[in-house]
């Protein structure tokens, strides 16, 4: 019998159906990989599983018993864990603490301290989880928050763990780590439901592939039987090919920076400590680090939003004095940010809207200053929706009502229209599936063929290997030397994205706080 049934699950959203009569078992000591598009209904499902949501029909089964609707207690009596992609701990609470907050009647006298003590250090000793009970979360890597999490679950008696991206801000020996980990977990009967966009690494840690498109079930597969591009057509329902990257002779520096520092708003360390760099035109640089490095400053600076406190920043070799967001689109630099949904779109103005909302006043689309001509906006938006294969279903629904690969295609759309000469491309990807990937990528291929300079800003060491043609890393604030891609390993990258410069063994600092 399976350990988890989902039996004929249906969840809608008003007129949008997100799980239309899903069905998917999971048996004990198995990793189910749960693949499908945006939108496809994945993380809907496991909400539903670990009772965050309630299900319209339908129902869920952990070792023969139904669990009731929209009960995350019982969900998690039940032996169901979930590890989401931002983690949810307490950074002013030791390790010990986390991990047993909500486990101890709230009536006690006094807390079992010692007690959980024990069992945390015994569950990290099985499963290779090292962690110091002591030390307070707010002081641990990446990683070792992560492992922290997963003990949260464990220390709840999880027989079912379910994992969402859960590899999204690793470096490459975190992930193998983590592997590691899911192997040792699985050889003592735990069964885990692996989400993640990451095809290689699917095929590398799960026995069986499900696949979900518009809501429903497409397919499942035994790995042992899949490819990469099985999976990719199953899961958009179509071929899908990542562009071809071509390396060109670069041009002279679009941008540069020579000793940038941002000091931060209080006390503490800098944001960015003596930062130099230059992206120079038909060429793409890759960034990479963990989260947390000082990435959002030197965004921030590349965009006008965030001021130097010292160092110089230059465009097209001219020094920039003023910093402010209007005059850095006027100079020709396009930008995709970080959160798509903060700071991307104006989620409450319409598609053809938020296609016009940096063009400033500017003709054609305004008339007698700052009136704007609804009909030339409109006429732009058409062509741009059909330029970039963009899907809604009017120009006129707010831009929060689309998907994250179509926010994705708006705000190119919206950045390269005016073919900037430099383009801060941060976290352009995160969160899609391979359909949109393949299409963001071939968008910011062929700017860099018109031209452009590109700043890549990734966590996802795959997508800087597959796209940059040099590579630097940053990290505690400060970045390293930029290397040719080939000249470069990803563990030697995964190393560096951890402090370690090579060489002589020098180390950057920790991560910004």
């Amino acid at each position: 019998m399976a350990l988890l049934r989902i039996v004929e699950v249906s969840k809608a959203f008003g007129d949008l159906v997100a799980n239309d009569r899903i069905s998917l078992s999971l048996e004990a000591g198995e990793v189910l990989a749960l693949l499908g598009e945006n939108g496809a209904g994945k993380t809907t499902l496991m909400n539903i599983l670990f009772g965050h949501y309630t299900a319209d029909s339908g129902h869920i089964e952990v070792g023969g018993e139904r669990l009731p609707p929209g009960a995350t207690d019982a969900a998690l009596a039940a032996g169901v864990g979930m590890v989401h992609q931002h983690f949810s701990l307490a950074d002013n609470m030791t390790v010990l603490e986390n991990v047993m907050l909500g486990t101890e009647r709230l009536w006690s006298w006094r807390s079992e301290t010692a007690a959980g003590r024990k069992r945390l250090l015994t569950l990290a000793a099985d499963f290779g989880l090292e962690v110091d009970p002591d030390t307070p979360v707010g002081a641990l890597s990446v990683g070792e928050r992560q492992r922290v999490e997963i003990l949260k679950a464990l220390y709840r008696d999880a027989r079912i763990l379910i994992l969402d991206e859960p590899t999204a801000v690793l470096t490459p020996q975190e992930v193998e780590r983590l592997f590691e980990t899911l192997k040792a977990m699985v050889a003592k009967g735990l069964s885990i439901i692996f989400i993640s966009h990451k095809l290689h690494e699917i095929l590398a840690v799960s026995d069986r592939v499900a696949v979900l498109r518009r809501g429903r079930v497409v397919g499942e597969v035994a790995t042992a039987e899949a490819d990469r591009e099985g999976l990719a057509e199953l899961m958009v329902g179509h071929k899908v090919s990542r562009p071809m990257v071509e390396h060109l002779a670069p041009g002279d520096p679009v941008v540069e920076l020579e000793a940038v520092g941002v000091a931060p708003a209080g006390r503490g360390r800098p944001l960015l400590e003596r930062v130099s760099l230059e992206v120079r035109a038909r060429e793409i640089l890759g960034l990479a680090g963990v989260a947390g490095n000082g990435q959002s400053a030197l965004a921030g600076v590349l965009s006008g939003v965030l001021a130097p406190s010292s160092g110089t920043l230059r465009f097209a070799g001219e020094a920039v004095t003023r910093f402010a967001p209007r005059d850095f689109v006027a100079r020709g630099i396009g930008r995709i940010p970080e959160d798509r949904h903060a700071t991307g779109i104006i989620g409450e103005m319409s598609v053809w809207e938020n296609f016009i909302c940096e063009d400033l006043g500017e003709p054609p689309l305004f008339r007698w200053g700052r009136v704007i001509d609804g009909r030339a906006c409109r006429d732009l938006a058409a062509e741009l929706i059909a330029a970039f294969d963009l899907r809604c279903k009017s120009m006129e629904v707010p831009a929060k009502l689309l998907s994250g690969g179509n926010m994705q295609k708006l705000i190119l759309a919206r950045t390269l229209r005016r073919e900037p000469r430099f383009i801060l491309a941060n976290q352009p990807v995160r969160g899609l599936d391979e359909g949109a990937i393949a299409a963001v990528h071939a968008r910011i291929l062929e700017a860099k063929r018109r031209g452009a300079g590109v700043l890549l800003i990734s966590e996802d060491l795959d997508e800087i290997l597959a796209l940059a043609d040099r590579v630097a890393v940053i990290h505690g604030g400060r970045v390293g030397p930029a290397l040719e891609v080939g000249a470069v390993t990803a563990r030697e990258l995964g190393a560096m994205m951890a402090g370690d410069l090579g060489g002589a063994g020098e180390k950057l600092p920790e991560a910004v706080p």
